[in-house]
């Protein structure tokens, strides 16, 4: 990697990474609807290891306050239940014969402005690992010898305008998660 545009394309790589990581992290977020994203950082001990529940049943929201879970394995229940209510999300399961329904309770106005507070300090780890980026790529450009100064220039600006249209996204997905989360 000795090129400007290989500097950009992997300074480019990086911040699309941070992105989509704070989409991510912002998935885990619970706001006042269910959704079967909400669960994915629970694991469950199962068959002797601990696994993502995804791997041992099946999760859907058949209502917009309402997750169910279905163990593949009916004798798992009562151990997928038992990480449902330790899990940090503050959740109250029912199990129900081989089915455990989850109520989403709603939000209090305290705890929405909460998680809007952790929404924007995940957004700022996000742009961090974007300029963090930058200053790698910004870093190497200037490092290179024997290059016109108008390319490194034109590299300088380039790797700007990648850094603000990621910063700019990033912004964007959290602008609609704090939405998401405020909405009544």
């Amino acid at each position: 990697m000795n090129t400007i545009p290989e500097f950009l394309k992997h300074a480019r790589d990086l911040m699309h990474k941070a992105v989509e990581n704070t989409r991510k992290e912002f998935s885990g977020i619970r706001t006042g609807k269910a959704t079967t994203s909400l669960l994915d950082t629970v694991r469950v001990e199962a068959y002797g290891s601990v696994v993502p529940l995804t791997q041992v049943a099946l999760v859907a929201a058949p209502e917009p306050r309402l997750l169910t879970v279905q163990p593949f394995d009916k004798s798992l229940a009562p151990v997928i239940e038992k990480a449902l209510r330790e899990s940090d999300l503050g959740l109250n399961p029912a199990n129900q014969g081989g089915l455990i329904r989850i109520p989403i309770p709603t939000l209090t106005e305290e705890r929405r402005k909460d998680l809007v507070k952790v929404v924007h300090k995940l957004a700022e780890e996000g742009r961090v690992a974007v300029r963090h980026a930058r200053g790698e790529a910004h870093a190497k450009i200037k490092k290179l010898e024997k290059i016109a100064e108008d390319d490194r220039t034109r590299g300088e600006k380039e790797l700007q305008k990648q850094t603000d249209e990621h910063i700019k996204q990033i912004d964007q997905v959290t602008a609609a998660k704090e939405a998401d989360i405020m909405e009544v």
